[in-house]
């Protein structure tokens, strides 16, 4: 059995198309031919040349690795992990059939196989950091190698703590990179929610809130009435923006009730705004619902939370920038 890391789109804008429809979708731009033509990668590889007026022999390379596997070496039972770049989860599931290739779906579907999501919305949290390192390569397609992966993440429930394992990213035929952004959130996520579990969250929310210029109040801990936090605009906190806050920091992706609660909240406390904030991030169904609440609520999730860090870092109290120290870092940003 292989486990591949498979992507939905650079900004994870096939995600929803993935899961709801039980496919892996090969999403490269107008690739109109049955890969199975192709008995060998290096006639894929020269046709890739000559279809896209590929100049670079390597990017060439790359391509046609991460092409070929889906139509000749993925097999029925191999695993897919899906990272999800929408929310800060994992998603895994089992080939469960051929290789297919239909014209008539259009680019960029037309090349696809079934798959079993028999695992949704698994926390990243839930996973040692060398488990998602591998997982952080920029293919759309590679193969992930570790010694019984697949009964070690159930025999676990997701969570990898065996560090000894050995694991690497299939190499052999071409120069694999990994994405820097997301490994560095996952190092400052696991740090930060080993000090900021439960109530301390809240905290460390609210202290982002007054960076921002909010004049906040937050409820003690045990019962809060449904509300973790309130914030207002000005100095008083007498400003026309008020907003309701609620922090979760549970073992698994919030789901819609708790975003109806918060709506519910928002109400009894005359806010105008909601923010839902839960570390380990939100369930398909609340996700469908940004578009409909876009206008009164906002949703924080690890990443957010990280990034509001890195916004507002300079503005802090001295207390918080001594729990997370955080130095800035400057480096090219180009491809050789």
């Amino acid at each position: 059995m292989s486990i591949w890391l498979f992507r939905a789109g650079s900004n994870g804008e096939y995600e929803s198309k993935f899961l709801n429809d039980k496919r892996i979708y090969l999403t490269w731009d107008d690739l109109d031919i049955n890969l199975k033509k192709f008995n060998k990668k290096e006639d894929l590889y020269m046709f890739l040349v000559d279809k896209y007026d590929l100049e670079k022999e390597k990017t060439a390379i790359n391509w046609a690795s991460q092409i070929y596997p889906i139509a000749h070496r993925m097999k029925i039972g191999d695993w897919v992990v899906l990272p999800s770049k929408i929310n800060r989860t994992i998603h895994f599931g089992k080939i469960v059939g051929d290789y297919n290739y239909d014209k008539s779906l259009g680019s960029p579907y037309y090349h696809y196989r079934e798959v079993e999501w028999f695992a949704v919305d698994i926390p990243r949290d839930k996973f040692e950091q060398d488990i998602l390192y591998s997982m952080g390569a920029f293919m759309t397609v590679c193969r992930i190698h570790k010694n019984n992966a697949e009964e070690i993440m159930y025999e676990n429930n997701w969570n990898i703590t065996d560090k000894s394992i050995p694991q690497k990213i299939d190499e052999s035929d071409d120069e694999i990179r990994f994405d820097l952004d997301e490994y560095i959130f996952d190092r400052i996520s696991d740090y930060i929610i080993k000090k900021f579990k439960g109530h301390k969250m809240e905290i460390l929310v609210e202290e982002i809130l007054k960076a921002k210029g909010f004049t906040t109040y937050r409820s003690p801990e045990g019962a809060d009435n449904g509300v973790d936090i309130l914030a207002a605009s000005d100095i008083l906190g007498f400003g026309s923006t008020k907003i309701c806050v609620q922090v979760k920091t549970a073992d698994s992706p919030i789901d819609r009730p708790t975003m109806d609660q918060l709506i519910g909240t928002m109400s009894n406390f005359n806010a105008d705004y909601g923010l839902l904030v839960s570390w380990t991030g939100f369930k398909t169904s609340v996700i469908k619902e940004i578009p409909k609440q876009f206008f009164k609520v906002r949703l924080w999730d690890s990443k957010k939370i990280i990034e509001q860090l890195f916004e507002n870092y300079d503005k802090l109290s001295d207390e918080i920038k001594t729990e997370i120290p955080l130095k800035r870092v400057w480096m090219l940003n180009i491809e050789e």
